[in-house]
């Protein structure tokens, strides 16, 4: 604890006030209140009352309008020696039914047993450094270093690009909840980042995005939880890719505020994006459907192949984009499609919504009026399917009509052929072709899937063998 007369330079120091953490930015006195104050930033910004404002007079900056307080210094704990904070993080004196407690952590891809792992992770804290100010030292400080986390220490944007100047080679940067603002472009540092984790930095917008846009090698970018509403980049039109973010691979926008497919639609641009986790926006949690919503996603990103962690195999794929394109096949009609190529013109409202319909026209052709027949979706018959059943491996078998619901799935298919043909459901595999693709027969892998998410329909033959 500091007394009231204790006046030695404490600008910078860490304190701790009823377990409440800070950094002391003021030390003097505040008019007209008599005796000495300490104007201290709060780690969390709730705790705090204003900006280190106090009657029009500015005494110190906080990055959070609510952050700072002035406080008595006899009522501020500015801890204890090192030795002892030592001490009293790292060793488990006090917990002995620790001891012998095995837990199982993963690091990397290697299960790793740990004992009293749990005592360690409730003794850990977060640290707020003060990095130096002026020109940074020379290049090639830390010349081997290539991971760096700097999460929740309260690092700014401008201290970051400082202690990258140190890193030649630094490929892993991870800055979680910091309340980063990007004030500028990093054009001679960062250039050889392959991974930015920006998570839960809630200041970032859209616009501040586009300052990191142009780092050559980064492949994974984290934005999770910034509060990031849409996504655009200005400089490439419909249909076309932009130059931003040339190497992104893979990009996470978890626990976000997304809620328009237009943004989904702008991701489509990326040159190089093959992976996209997005759960938990409105866009994705509004939706009844999930499984639409991921077509649909699917459908909007031509080259993604991975969506949530989960594989697109070319067959979903494939059904995705055959249901998307009728989804809206009524509504491309409405807007001058047609399925002469000479009077297919779509307006730009139309473009602008769906930016791929028109090549999936080109890849599956035109969607035909009956496909567009609006659906009675309580309507048994409205949902059934009138498919041919063949038996290739089996030439005294007849060939047989079946009418079944396009919801049916796989494993219900097998069960229902597995009793008209005296066959154990284990050794049926399943399969259809589609006059529409003559001479390409589709596997039925998933017992799972329906046959609507494999885009079965009307008149097309399922194949049984065993």
């Amino acid at each position: 604890m500091m007394n009231d007369t204790l006046t030695s330079d404490v600008i910078g120091r860490r304190v701790e006030v009823n377990g409440e953490h800070a950094t002391v930015r003021f030390s003097g006195v505040v008019p007209p209140m008599a005796g000495l104050w300490l104007g201290v930033e709060w780690d969390n910004p709730e705790r705090g009352k204003h900006d280190g404002s106090h009657e029009g007079t500015v005494y110190f900056k906080c990055r959070h309008p609510t952050g700072g307080s002035f406080i008595r210094p006899n009522k501020v704990n500015f801890g204890v020696d090192f030795l002892t904070a030592i001490k009293n993080r790292y060793t488990l004196e006090d917990e002995p039914e620790e001891e012998g407690k095995e837990q199982i952590v993963t690091i990397g891809n290697k299960p790793v047993e740990t004992i009293g792992f749990d005592s360690v992770v409730k003794q850990q804290s977060e640290n707020k450094l003060k990095f130096p100010s002026g020109s940074p030292p020379p290049t090639g400080t830390f010349s081997a270093l290539k991971v760096l986390v700097l999460n929740r220490i309260g690092i700014t944007w401008t201290e970051v690009l400082h202690c990258a100047s140190r890193c030649p080679v630094l490929e892993k940067l991870y800055l979680e909840s910091n309340g980063i603002v990007i004030s500028e472009r990093p054009t001679d540092v960062l250039q050889t980042v392959k991974l930015l984790d920006l998570s839960s930095n809630k200041l970032i917008d859209e616009n501040q995005l586009f300052l990191i846009a142009y780092m050559p090698r980064l492949e994974q970018l984290i934005l999770s939880d910034i509060g990031l509403a849409s996504i655009h980049f200005p400089d490439a039109g419909i249909g076309c890719k932009t130059s931003m973010f040339p190497s992104l691979q893979y990009l996470v926008l978890n626990d976000n505020r997304i809620s328009q497919w237009s943004s989904i639609n702008e991701l489509d641009k990326l040159q190089s994006l093959h992976a996209l986790s997005c759960t938990r926006n409105p866009l994705t949690e509004s939706s009844k459907d999930a499984q639409t919503t991921r077509q649909f996603i699917i459908a909007r990103i031509g080259q993604l192949r991975t969506l949530n962690k989960c594989a697109i195999q070319r067959e979903e794929r494939r059904g995705a984009e055959l249901d998307y394109r009728k989804a809206f096949g009524n509504e491309w009609k409405k807007a001058g499609g047609h399925q002469d190529p000479d009077k297919n013109r779509p307006n730009e409202e139309f473009l602008a919504a769906h930016p791929r319909y028109q090549s999936l026209c080109l890849k599956y052709g035109a969607p035909e009026d009956g496909e567009l027949k609006v659906q009675q979706p309580f309507l048994l018959k409205n949902q059934l399917l009138t498919l041919k059943i063949k038996h290739p491996n089996q030439l005294d078998q007849k060939v047989i009509e079946k009418q079944l619901p396009e919801s049916m799935t796989i494993q219900k298919v097998k069960g229902l052929l597995s009793r008209l043909l005296r066959v154990p459901v284990s050794e049926l595999l399943l399969s259809y072709e589609s006059p529409k693709m003559p001479g390409r027969e589709i596997e039925l892998e998933n017992d799972q899937q329906s046959l609507q998410f494999y885009s079965v329909e009307n008149g097309d033959c399922l194949l049984v063998r065993w």
